[in-house]
C-alpha cells in the first residue's frame, strides 16, 4: 500500500522547520494570495481551506474574490497586483474558472517567480527541457511517494492516463527525467486495456470512477491513483481499489494516497517561489 499519512505528518514537521529557517535568514514569512472568481461551493470551501491551512503550517495566506461574472480586466488586475506586490511570494488561481476566461492569459500575466501551480508557459518549458523549477504539487506528490517507497523509475514501462496540464503532461516530464518510458494516454487513444496491461507503474488522472479495473494490471504493477470522484457520497478514485490490489505490488489509496501530500508540495513551491524572488531581489540589488 501507498500510504502517505505518515509520510506527510514527517514532511509537515519538516516544513515547519524550513519556515522558520527561511523567517530567520530572511526577516519575513513567505506569503500566498489565492485568487478565487465565482461563488461555487466546492471552489469556495477548498480556496477556504488552503488559507486556513497554510495559516496553521506558519505561513502568510489571504484570499481575493472575484464575482463569476468577473471580467477578463478584473481578474488580469488582480494578477498583475500580485505579480507586483512584493509582499506577495505566490498566487493559486483557483480552478476552474468560470468559462468565459482563459486560464492561458491569466497565467501568462503573472510574474513567473510566483506561479506555485507551475502553470505559466515559462515553467512548463524548463520542466519540458529537464530544467525542473516550479511543477505542478500534484504529480509532484506522486513523485515524492514512489521515492519514499523506493519504487525503480530507470527502464520501467510507465502508462499515464490523463493528459491535463496539471497532472498527467507534468507527471510524464517527471517520469522521462528519471529515464522510465512512458505512454501518455488520452480520450483518443485506442486499446487502453493493450497499453495497461504492459505498464510496470499505472498513473490514473482522468476522473472518471473506477475506470481501471484489478482485471487491467500487470501482476505486481505499481498503481498511482490521482482520482477524486464523489459516487453516492463517498470519495473514489479512478482505480477500482478492491479488485486492484489484489494484483498490485502497491497502490494509492483514496483517500489516504497522494491526497495528504498535495498541499505539502504546494507550501513547498511557494517556500521555493519566495527563495527564488530573494535571490533575484539580491541580484538587482
Amino acid at each position: 500500500m501507498l500510504e502517505s499519512r505518515g509520510l506527510a505528518r514527517a514532511m509537515r514537521a519538516q516544513l515547519k522547520t524550513k519556515i522558520r529557517l527561511f523567517a530567520q535568514e530572511r526577516g519575513y514569512v513567505p506569503a500566498l494570495r489565492v485568487l478565487l472568481v465565482g461563488e461555487e461551493e466546492d471552489s469556495v470551501l477548498y480556496a477556504q481551506n488552503i488559507v486556513r491551512w497554510f495559516s496553521n503550517l506558519g505561513l502568510r495566506s489571504s484570499l481575493v474574490t472575484l464575482p463569476h461574472d468577473a471580467r477578463i480586466q478584473q481578474v488580469m488586475a488582480e494578477v498583475s497586483l500580485a505579480s507586483t506586490d512584493p509582499d506577495v511570494h505566490g498566487l493559486l488561481v483557483q480552478m476552474p474558472l468560470p468559462s468565459h476566461l482563459d486560464y492561458h492569459e491569466v497565467f501568462c500575466a503573472l510574474d513567473a517567480l510566483k506561479d506555485v501551480e507551475g502553470l505559466h508557459p515559462e515553467n512548463i518549458g524548463l520542466l519540458a527541457s529537464g530544467q525542473p523549477r516550479l511543477v505542478p504539487s500534484t504529480p509532484l506528490a506522486g513523485m515524492r511517494l514512489l521515492d519514499e517507497y523506493e519504487v525503480p523509475l530507470g527502464g520501467a514501462e510507465v502508462v499515464i492516463l490523463g493528459r491535463s496540464n496539471v497532472v498527467g503532461k507534468p507527471l510524464a516530464q517527471l517520469m522521462l527525467q528519471r529515464d522510465a518510458s512512458v505512454t501518455l494516454l488520452h480520450s483518443r487513444s485506442r486499446d487502453l486495456v493493450a497499453h495497461i496491461r504492459r505498464a510496470d507503474v499505472v498513473a490514473a488522472a482522468v476522473g472518471r470512477p473506477k475506470l481501471v479495473t484489478g482485471e487491467m494490471l500487470k501482476p505486481g504493477a505499481v498503481v498511482l491513483d490521482f482520482g477524486i470522484n464523489f459516487v453516492g457520497g463517498a470519495l473514489v478514485g479512478d482505480v477500482a481499489f478492491d479488485g486492484a490490489i489484489a494484483r498490485a505490488a502497491m497502490i494509492t489509496p483514496v483517500p489516504g494516497g497522494i491526497g495528504p501530500l498535495t498541499n505539502l508540495m504546494l507550501a513547498e513551491n511557494l517556500l521555493l517561489a519566495a527563495t527564488l524572488q530573494a535571490d533575484r531581489a539580491d541580484k538587482l540589488s
